[in-house]
């Protein structure tokens, strides 16, 4: 892939995004612009990604033996820009080649990231909004909007670039979802999905609490996928084992406990076209609510079962608040050899009422709660009564993927409920 800097003080982030797609396996090679090489060093770039760093006195060399912006742009499976100034979202936009980047993006058939970083008062200006804006309608780029924080001119608000991490997740998201054409999806444009994430942690007294391993890395990368892909996307969730830069361009709302997490979701559901309940919630609390007081480590394990109580179901809840055309896919994590997962799948579905139910399992190495990859089984259901649910055997694989091809089946189901009864 290309990673290409413009000139932004965020540049000084680039060799930490190329290093890290190098420490991923990508073939990485580097171009900056001319501005962009006073902020960060091309010998730099060149280390890190192993291969030369092009810049604009490059591009009509002699020893170059077909244009240099064409053998560049043919060459990438991705062009990452990051970060995208002002300057050079203006002449991308306008169709001007005059450098090597803009010569590059204007002959680029495939797939772009674009991660826009500059001063608060650049961004919000009408000009750069319609640049920003008429880049998003392009269908080979995912534009990445700014973060808000503390800038480099000491000025606090929207303007930083995506972290480096975030950057790499879409670049993994992009090389999966583009097409022959080197479009990127956006069939989520005009959704609000509802994610729930991350485990939930119920306390016994100050000092001890009943939760899981769960990460929440499977919950968040659906929502990250979701966002890309054009949905709004609120995400709820508990305590993540995450970086925290995936969590950028999400409106989240961090909760501890079950019923923290079943207000959230309640209160955000009616707005919602679909659900994901990713989250791992814990199944029992102590009756009452916490001891005040740390209790001594006497007490007996018969005494502590007697004063736990199970929490209440928040999907199943959900469910039965919704609407006709809202739709909703749980998760449910199991353990046992397949035959024994996919009844227990089978009596949760019906149980529940969701329209999906992702189940799987997570006593089998390399996959499930903390792991990068999942697999198990889909389950679909009728919302005739009586009807049989259907099984999908989903086969272990990256969770990004996975992301994907459960937002393909949500979105087909939200597309059926939309569609007038009896159609």
């Amino acid at each position: 892939m290309l990673v290409a800097a413009s000139g932004s003080i965020a540049a000084v982030k680039t060799p930490l995004l190329v290093s890290a797609l190098v420490r991923a396996g990508a073939e990485v090679r580097c171009l900056l612009t001319p501005s962009a090489a006073r902020l960060v060093s091309p010998v730099a770039l060149a280390c890190l990604s192993r291969h030369r760093c092009y810049q604009d006195a490059d591009q009509w060399q002699p020893s170059e033996p077909r244009p240099l912006h064409i053998a560049l742009a043919e060459w990438a499976e991705l062009v990452i820009v990051a970060p995208l100034s002002a300057t050079s979202l203006a002449r991308w936009t306008q169709g001007l080649a005059d450098g090597l980047l803009a010569g590059v993006l204007l002959a680029c058939e495939r797939p772009v990231l674009a991660a826009a970083a500059m001063n608060t008062g650049m961004w919000t200006q009408a000009a750069v909004r319609r640049n920003w804006q008429q880049l998003q309608a392009d269908p080979r780029v995912w534009a990445l909007d700014p973060a808000a924080g503390l800038l480099a001119c000491d000025r606090i608000g929207e303007g930083r670039m995506a972290s480096p991490e975030l950057i790499e997740l879409a670049a993994a998201h992009a090389l999966m979802q583009a097409d022959p054409a080197g479009h990127l999806p956006r069939d989520w444009a005009g959704r609000r999905l509802l994610v729930s994430a991350g485990p939930t942690v119920e306390a016994l007294d100050p000092a001890r609490l009943i939760s899981n391993r769960s990460s929440g890395r499977m919950g968040v990368l659906i929502a990250q996928a979701a966002r890309l892909r054009g949905a709004a996307v609120t995400l709820v969730h508990g305590p993540l084992n995450l970086p925290q830069a995936w969590l950028e361009g999400l409106c989240c709302e961090a909760v501890e406990s079950a019923v923290q997490m079943g207000r959230a979701l309640e209160a955000n559901w009616p707005e919602a076209d679909a659900l994901v309940m990713a989250a791992a919630v814990a199944d029992w609390r102590r009756r009452g609510g916490p001891a005040a007081s740390k209790a001594s480590k006497e007490i007996t394990a018969s005494a502590l079962v007697g004063d736990l109580e199970l929490v209440p179901d928040l999907l199943a809840t959900l469910v039965h608040n919704r609407r006709r055309d809202q739709v909703c896919l749980g998760f449910a994590a199991l353990s046992g050899d397949d035959a024994t997962l996919q009844e227990r799948a089978k009596a949760k579905i019906r149980a529940k009422g969701c329209d999906w139910l992702f189940a799987n399992p997570i006593d089998r190495p390399g996959q499930g709660f903390g792991a990068a990859a999942n697999g198990g089984c889909l389950l679909g259901l009728d919302r005739r009564p009586g009807a049989e649910p259907t099984l999908e055997s989903i086969p272990t694989m990256d969770k990004s993927g996975l992301a994907h091809a459960l937002l393909d089946r949500l979105l087909e189901s939200l597309n059926q409920a939309a569609m007038p009864a009896g159609s």
